[in-house]
């Protein structure tokens, strides 16, 4: 099951109280004081960890705390320090303060960690507090709490490569044939409703990591459909891949379609809609004399990369386009 948003309450250790203690040993009548302190508490990271890409980690557990540190005793011991909570998320994981509302960290990058809670402190033994005046103190001080927060975390998938389109275009055939993705493949609307990352492997040891987003359609970005729930998984691309099926079932215009999708990209995110693109007229098996692209490349003006997702017709001439397009971005 794929979950990109979880909310849950992290809270650190809280440090060990001091001892009060007295040395008593035979023949030692007036033993000083020897409470021991008590130990920190362990303190809360997040940490981005690879073999991870959902978030459903946290869909049944909302509470996370690291241990306490032990208490103090006698004999000058201190307490143990509590063992710190690592939380693994994936990478590209975004940390918000949820009362905050407050971006308090970006996991983007494998191996990439954070501390957002420290342990509380231990608090000190009698022994602490003897001075040449007071040689007997009774008290001590009592751990101090750890930190807490309301966390929201949000997954936004890395991916050098990011497909979008109307449903039914091809988007997931074209990463099936790609890489070794397998998403649901059917005749329908809206096969897709998770994004699906997939690895594509070239010659030379190349590879570059394509992510198949659900079907977006007019509107997408007020909420209609599917794909707005998954925009934001195709921020961090470097490259859009805009799928077109030359000859939509349901007899709309691909001119228009590719319209409508640019739109939906820039009232989600100027940014987003500003990225490199490329455009894939899919399905030519269906257009053996190559009349329907030539139209299409004249009626948007814009350099078309023809293939056959069902067929791999043009796979490998696009898979190299999009390596060079990455590779490209990257500089």
């Amino acid at each position: 099951m794929f979950i990109d948003q979880a909310k849950i309450w992290v809270k650190a250790g809280d440090g060990g109280n001091g001892c009060l203690s007295f040395r008593r040993e035979k023949f030692i009548p007036k033993g000083g004081p020897d409470g021991g302190d008590g130990g920190k508490g362990g303190d809360v990271y997040f940490q981005a960890v690879p073999n991870l890409d959902t978030l459903l980690d946290f869909a049944g557990k909302h509470h996370w705390q690291a241990r306490n540190g032990q208490p103090g005793s006698g004999a000058n011991k201190h307490g143990a320090s509590g063992e710190d909570l690592i939380i693994k998320v994936p990478p590209g994981t975004l940390i918000y303060d949820l009362d905050l509302d407050l971006l308090l960290i970006d996991l983007n990058e494998i191996g990439a960690k954070a501390r957002l809670c420290l342990g509380g402190k231990g608090g000190k033994g009698n022994k602490a507090f003897a001075t040449s005046i007071n040689q007997t103190p009774r008290y001590t001080e009592p751990g101090k709490p750890g930190q807490e927060r309301n966390i929201r975390l949000e997954l936004k998938l890395i991916a050098d490569v990011g497909l979008v389109g109307m449903p039914n275009a091809g988007k997931s055939t074209l990463i099936s044939r790609c890489s070794a993705a397998r998403p649901k493949i059917a005749d329908y609307p809206f096969t897709t409703i998770e994004p699906v990352l997939g690895i594509v492997e070239l010659s030379g040891f190349r590879r570059f990591v394509m992510a198949d987003i659900p079907g977006l359609i007019e509107g997408a970005h007020e909420g209609a459909g599917l794909g707005h729930e998954f925009l934001k998984h195709i921020e961090r691309t470097k490259l859009i891949v805009h799928i077109l099926d030359i000859m939509p079932t349901d007899g709309s215009d691909p001119v228009d379609n590719y319209n409508a999708i640019r739109i939906e990209l820039d009232k989600h995110s100027k940014a987003l809609a500003e990225k490199p693109e490329i455009i894939v007229a899919n399905k030519i098996d269906l257009d053996p004399d190559g009349g329907i692209v030539q139209n299409l490349r004249s009626h948007l003006d814009k350099d078309l990369h023809p293939i056959s997702a069902v067929t791999g017709q043009g796979i490998k001439e696009l898979s190299e386009a999009l390596w060079h397009k990455v590779k490209g971005a990257e500089h």
